[in-house]
C-alpha cells in the first residue's frame, strides 16, 4: 500500500487517483499508525508552508516524516511536500522539517526570458534537465514536459543532490534525491503519462540511489 500524507493542503485526491489508474493500492490518511503501514510514502500538497507546518505539528507528522526518512522508507515528495523537508521556508517565515540542508526561497519579482517580463506564479509546463541516473527517473522522454504551480523554489545547500534542473528566468532545483528520499517541485500526478511513468517508477523502487 502507498501511504499519502494528508496535512490539510490540497491535491491529494489528484495523487490518489494518478495511482489508482496506475493499479497501486493507496490510502490518504493523517494517522501515523495507518501510514506506518505502508510501504512507500508520498508527501504532496499545495497552500503555505506555515500552515501546512501547522497541521503537521498538530498530528505529529512532523516527528514521523524524518524517522520514516532515517529508517529508509522510500519516501516521494511533492511541491509543498517537497518544500517542507527544508529547514527553512521564505514563505510565511517558516521553520520546516530540517531533513534537507537549506532554504526555500521566492522567485525574484524581476525575472524575464528572452528580455520579456515572467509572470509569478510560475504556473504550466516546463522541462526538466536530469543530470543524474536515479531509478525514479528512468524511462522519461528527453521532450518530457512537466506541471508547476508554485511562486517559491527548494535551494538545497549540497546542489550534489539536485537530480534535475529547471530554467524560470534562472536556474532551479526541481528534482532532488538523497537515498531513499525523492522530491520534486512540478505535479507528476498533472504531468501526462511522463508524470505516471515517475509515480509508477516510485510505487516499484525499493529507496536505493542506483
Amino acid at each position: 500500500m502507498i501511504g499519502i500524507i494528508d496535512y490539510q493542503a490540497g491535491n491529494l485526491t489528484s495523487v490518489a487517483r494518478a495511482l489508482r489508474n496506475l493499479g497501486e493500492p493507496c490510502r490518504v490518511s493523517d494517522d501515523p499508525e495507518i501510514l506506518k503501514q505502508a510501504s512507500h510514502i508520498i508527501f504532496p500538497g499545495v497552500g503555505a508552508a506555515g500552515e501546512a507546518m501547522a497541521n503537521l505539528r498538530q498530528t505529529h507528522l512532523d516527528q514521523w516524516i524524518p524517522e520514516w526518512v532515517q529508517k529508509g522508507k522510500p519516501i516521494l515528495g511533492i511541491c509543498l511536500g517537497t518544500q517542507v523537508i527544508f529547514e527553512y521556508s521564505e514563505e510565511n517565515d517558516a521553520k520546516c522539517l530540517g531533513i534537507i540542508p537549506g532554504a526555500v526561497k521566492r522567485f525574484r519579482k524581476d525575472l524575464q526570458q528572452d528580455c520579456m517580463p515572467l509572470k509569478i506564479p510560475h504556473m504550466g509546463w516546463n522541462s526538466v534537465a536530469f543530470q543524474k541516473d536515479h531509478p525514479v527517473f528512468r524511462g522519461l522522454p528527453e521532450e518530457a514536459q512537466f506541471y508547476f504551480v508554485h511562486s517559491y523554489y527548494p535551494a538545497p545547500a549540497d546542489e550534489s543532490l539536485v537530480i534535475g534542473w529547471t530554467d524560470y528566468g534562472q536556474l532551479f532545483c526541481a528534482a532532488l534525491a538523497r537515498k531513499n528520499l525523492v522530491a520534486v517541485q512540478f505535479h507528476p500526478e498533472k504531468s501526462g503519462r511522463p508524470g505516471l511513468q515517475i509515480l509508477a517508477n516510485f510505487c516499484r523502487w525499493g529507496g536505493e540511489d542506483a
